[in-house]
């Protein structure tokens, strides 16, 4: 959630970086700050009122101790006067606040100036390509053929269990999945990330706190007898352990690392390109998160981007990096990377894999602060997280770019994880 005085001080530059996200609503803008005003106004009307009250209260006390209790009584009299013109300006505060509340949440988080202009995927910017793309022998079967061929997933029997996007993993597919989040949450613990095991279903202030309601309701699994959400991503709940915490600023950075289920309705989702492994709505991923001085924030993310190629090389898979336009970025992020694997029998790229700067947007909704060592005041941290990584096209593309007339061939840094070398 932006800052009000931030908006205040900086009106042309945040409608300028809004436009920059396509950004539609641009007329809340002038709403909050008049808003704004009309809290301020009430505020200080109030306040001049409880004053006026105390300085009345003070007096009756000093009528009293003379005696004059008429002179009291009277006094008294305005003071009950005085009483209910606070109270309408009470309530006449708390649904300014309200609304300048409800105004606020609708509006995203700025781009950063890096952020390339655009309205889809197509726009992303290029940052690198690195690795060879598979030249893959005569007959090569996109993944879920490969996945039936070797009975490693069976697409059909999430059906009847729950309903597409739910597959079930078997036998040396089931232990790929198993390698892949140790490898993963090695590689992390490896990398200083602290690992996590966090509640897989939260509450509506989680939701909020990261940016996820109200903006994504739609796309997430609501268990409405507890009011409670299936996380989308371990960013949520793992993020969530700081909410209404003031840290020592040398307790920063902090970093951790989940892995957990996680849980995409993906409304609205269908066609060739969401076929096997590619759109589910139930995945398995492992996620990093930092909490960070805002000083580092933009060292850490490209820190973090480095790491999660890092991984993507060890699993010998070609990709690309991708700094999203403002029209693809998420409502919370102000610079996004998304990592894409080649996958060779589909002759596409599939996202693995985004790593995002937030700054202060969700720290201001979770009140997440640190005391500065220097002036000692609570300053609001910045938040980051990344994939590292999600599972299912990682998987496509390792089965598909792995493909031989042998087999299956696993990648050497997962060998000593899944303990065969081959599917076959």
């Amino acid at each position: 959630m932006l800052q009000v005085s931030y908006i205040r001080e900086n009106r042309d530059e945040v409608l300028q970086r809004l436009s920059v996200k396509n950004f539609k609503l641009l007329h809340l803008i002038d709403e909050v700050l008049l808003l704004d005003d009309k809290r301020r106004q009430t505020q200080n009307q109030l306040d001049n009122l409880s004053a006026e009250a105390n300085a009345i209260a003070k007096e009756i006390g000093e009528l009293m101790k003379k005696g004059d209790k008429e002179q009291a009584d009277i006094l008294k009299n305005k003071t009950q006067e005085s009483k209910e013109t606070i109270k309408v300006f009470l309530d006449a505060l708390n649904t300014v606040e309200q609304e300048l509340y409800n105004s606020l949440v609708l509006i995203p988080n700025l781009p950063h100036s890096s952020v390339p202009k655009g309205i889809m995927a197509e726009d992303n910017e290029t940052v690198l390509e690195l690795g060879n793309k598979p030249i893959l022998l005569e007959g090569a079967l996109p993944h879920w053929e490969l996945a039936t061929r070797y009975d490693l997933i069976d697409f059909e029997l999430g059906v009847k269990i729950a309903g597409a996007g739910f597959p079930v993993y078997k036998g040396k597919g089931a232990k790929l999945q198993r390698a892949l989040i140790n490898f993963f949450l090695d590689e992390a613990e490896k990398a200083g990330y602290r690992e996590m095991q966090p509640p897989v279903v939260v509450n509506e202030a989680s939701g909020f706190g990261t940016g996820q309601l109200p903006d994504k309701e739609g796309q997430m699994y609501h268990i409405g007898v507890d009011g409670l959400y299936l996380i989308p991503t371990a960013e949520v709940p793992v993020t969530n352990l700081y909410r209404d915490i003031i840290l020592k600023e040398q307790e920063l950075p902090i970093k951790n690392t989940a892995y957990t289920p996680c849980f995409r309705r993906e409304a609205g989702s269908y066609g060739a390109h969401v076929r096997g492994l590619n759109r589910l709505h139930q995945f398995d991923k492992v996620e990093i998160v930092q909490i960070v001085h805002p000083e580092q924030s933009y060292t850490v993310l490209e820190a973090m981007s480095v790491y999660v190629q890092s991984l993507l090389q060890k699993l010998e898979l070609p990709y690309r990096v991708l700094r999203l336009c403002g029209g693809d970025m998420s409502f919370a992020s102000a610079l996004t990377y998304d990592m894409e694997v080649w996958s060779a029998a589909q002759a596409r790229w599939l996202e693995v894999s985004s790593v995002s700067n937030f700054e202060t947007f969700q720290s201001n909704r979770l009140k997440l602060r640190f005391k500065d060592s220097l002036d000692g005041k609570n300053k609001l941290a910045h938040t980051l997280n990344g994939s590292a990584l999600a599972l299912p096209r990682i998987v496509a593309a390792l089965l598909e770019n792995n493909q031989t007339e042998k087999g299956i061939r696993i990648p050497d840094a997962l060998v000593p994880y899944t303990r065969f070398e081959w599917i076959d």
